[in-house]
């Protein structure tokens, strides 16, 4: 049976025999390099495990004192080449691929003598599981990242990561590691909670880390350094995976099949023997490989490691101006978040103003309570965090803004407002200077349409909170001309943000996707069904949150503004929600202690024609399919991979959807509704 990958980027094992000072014999060092610098890292496909494979074997010939594996500069291991995924034909195959990791792999954790994972960098997946095969880990405090991310794209770690890893630190830690991290945006470790969790056995300098790894190497071989290793409470196993269990069960209602079948192999690790453990482990595999969920979540994964970062229909960035102060307008919450982010990242002068003095320094002390947290965080030393202060100001003068390369809004959502700031600053900042309105709804066009130069202004939409969402929803108003696009898109790469490119068009695309989805939901509850019925409809897609708890994050009062300008431009498909205007202007929350607000029920003009919950998911998503075609008809976004990229950098939408899309195809829901697929046959789901 062939395993062979065409597109493999072979990651090769190579060899080098290093003599160590006290030992009388040679280190084995095998560095794993794919020929590439950094920015393509390390993956293991059929011909990059042979080469392993055959590494250990020169390496074990050469009866050395140690057998060590490192990676090349900043990258250990990222895991499996997912290029191969596409092409495995049979459950057979499948299960060779999981069989032929595990024999590899293993060889380390039976050698005969000592071996030992630098791990120097990156080290996720299969890469991380490699570490785990090995005797001892050292490890650089420059990692930038460490996970077993697989659930999140449909898969089970299956290089023997759920067997070893509860049985090293614990099932409480392998459980985070293994399914609530990759469920939590896929979340990475830091070295330094990689080391507490007791992943790695120490944490060395990046500077010299190779050096002094081999040294600490030496000295446990010599038996001077003993490595010690708390003993696995077992009594704990079967609760921690109950309430586990509870949480996935919460969270996403059976929508994610890789998260439980993790949860079973977690399981077996604690009586089965490895051999058993790993053979399940193989059989996960085979069954997960052919799911529906990992063709979307590979799909998902795609868009956010490749679109992502080659925006379609950016302009050629050697139009973009250099920016080297930016302006903020405003300081309020909002406007003083992008302040932080503006600061932290493009380092130069960023100043904000406001109506009143008061209002000022409230927004600048905001940036510098941010700054310090970060410093006591050990994310900032004192020193750059004293430069970064030092960057911040505020003023009441709006002509601080005179010599602003880039200046953004981020004042009240009303289209007169924002027109009148404009109309005020183009009187006082340069001809060239980029001016930046980060509304979540209106018409950028219609903002800079009574300006001198209309063609500087662009959408610049954030979605909150600003640190932690990825998306940059980038607006060409009518006029907008390259150069100012390609600033907002050269500004948007060094705010480490994922671009867009959308058109003009009423709330864009994440809240114009969300409030249609939301009017489904009011809908039906106006309609007579209960709150609790609508609320939990889409729980089998295993959404981030439930509706009803979203329109809380965002606010009635916001979800409503937004809901009148969508209504304006389409009527037939929007509709004002009385009952919403009510909720937004009584202040009371939506929920209280998970529960449907009672006070807030009362506002409610109930119907006697309630749906039940299969009606309002498919109600829900007919809409959705609807729509996205309506978009996609109007050029809102290239084509739908850029609707999806929207939905899971600016929404959370999770990868075992793909975004939306694939979803909507492989149910059947966009042909019926819209005629057509969305996406080609084969793209994010299984081949015919």
């Amino acid at each position: 049976m062939s395993l062979e990958n065409p597109n493999e980027v072979v990651t090769r094992a190579l060899l080098r025999l290093v003599a160590v000072p006290g030992l009388d014999r040679p280190a084995a060092l095998i560095t794993l390099d794919n020929g590439f610098d950094h920015t393509k890292p390390n993956t293991f496909g059929p011909a990059g495990l042979a080469s392993l494979d055959t590494a250990i074997t020169e390496a074990l010939a050469a009866d050395p004192a140690f057998v060590a594996v490192t990676g090349k500069p900043y990258i250990f291991c990222v895991g499996a080449d997912l290029t191969g995924l596409p092409l495995i034909a049979d459950r057979d195959q499948a299960r060779e691929i999981g069989r032929l990791g595990h024999r590899v792999f293993a060889r380390l954790r039976d050698s005969p003598v000592p071996t030992f994972a630098f791990v120097n960098g990156a080290a996720m997946g299969g890469g991380l599981e490699l570490a785990l095969h090995c005797h001892y880990r050292t490890l650089s405090r420059g990692a930038s990242a460490l996970a077993l991310p697989e659930v999140s794209l449909g898969l089970v770690p299956g290089w023997g990561g759920t067997q070893l890893l509860p049985n090293l630190i614990g099932i409480a830690g392998a459980a985070q590691v293994v399914i609530q991290n990759p469920l939590t945006q896929n979340r990475m470790l830091k070295p330094e909670q990689a080391a507490e969790l007791g992943i790695a056995d120490v944490l060395l300098e990046p500077a010299d880390f190779l050096e002094r790894s081999v040294e600490w190497a030496a000295g446990v071989v010599r038996g001077e350094i003993e490595v010690t290793r708390p003993e696995v409470d077992r009594e704990m196993w079967d609760g921690v995976l109950y309430f586990a269990r509870k949480m996935l069960d919460d969270k996403l209602h059976g929508a994610v099949p890789a998260a439980y079948r993790a949860l079973e192999l977690l399981a077996l690790a604690k009586d089965a023997d490895f051999a058993t453990g790993t053979a399940a482990e193989d059989e996960a595999l085979a069954d997960l490989i052919f799911s529906p969920e990992l063709r979307s979540g590979l799909y998902a994964f795609d868009l956010v490691q490749r679109r992502a970062k080659r925006p379609v229909g950016a302009p050629d960035q050697g139009l973009a101006r250099k920016v080297t102060k930016v302006g903020v307008v405003g300081a309020g919450l909002m406007a003083s978040q992008l302040a932080l982010l503006f600061v932290r990242r493009l380092r130069v002068p960023v100043v904000l103003t406001d109506l009143d003095q008061a209002r000022v320094d409230k927004g600048v002390a905001y940036v510098h309570a941010e700054i310090d947290k970060l410093v006591g965080k050990g994310r900032l030393t004192e020193g750059t965090a004293a430069t970064l202060r030092g960057l911040v100001s505020g003023s009441v003068d709006k002509s601080v803004f005179a010599d602003a390369d880039f200046v953004i809004e981020a004042v009240f959502e009303d289209l007169a407002v924002k027109k009148q700031v404009w109309a005020e600053l183009e009187k006082i900042v340069s001809p060239e200077a980029v001016l930046a309105t980060n509304t979540s709804s209106l018409s950028v066009t219609a903002m800079a349409a009574d300006l001198e130069h209309p063609e500087r202004v662009v959408g610049f939409h954030f979605f909150n909170p600003v640190a932690v969402l990825p998306l940059l929803e980038i607006v060409r108003g009518g006029r907008t001309d390259d150069a100012t696009l390609a600033t907002a898109f050269a500004v948007g790469r060094e705010l480490r943000k994922s671009c867009v490119l959308v058109a003009d068009a009423p709330a864009f695309v994440v809240n114009r996707l969300l409030t249609r989805f939301l009017g489904e939901i009011f809908a039906a509850i106006d309609a007579g069904t209960p709150p609790e019925v609508a609320d939990s409809a889409l729980d089998p897609l295993g959404l981030p949150m439930r509706p009803l708890a979203l329109l809380q994050l965002v606010g009635p009062a916001v979800a409503y503004h937004v809901g009148q300008t969508l209504h304006a431009a389409f009527p037939e498909r929007f509709t004002v929600r009385e009952s919403l205007r009510r909720i937004a202007e009584s202040g009371k929350p939506l929920l209280v202690d998970d529960q449907f607000n009672p006070e807030v029920a009362a506002l409610l003009e109930v119907g006697d024609t309630p749906l039940s919950a299969d009606e309002v998911r498919q109600r829900a998503l007919d809409a959705l399919a609807e729509e996205v075609r309506i978009m996609l008809d109007e050029g809102v976004v290239a084509e739908p991979q850029d609707i999806d990229l929207c939905l899971i950098l600016g929404a959370g939408w999770p990868f075992h959807l793909g975004g939306i899309t694939p979803y909507l195809d492989r149910t059947g829901t966009a042909e019926r509704v819209t005629g057509r697929r969305f996406l080609p046959p084969g793209v994010a789901t299984l081949p015919a």
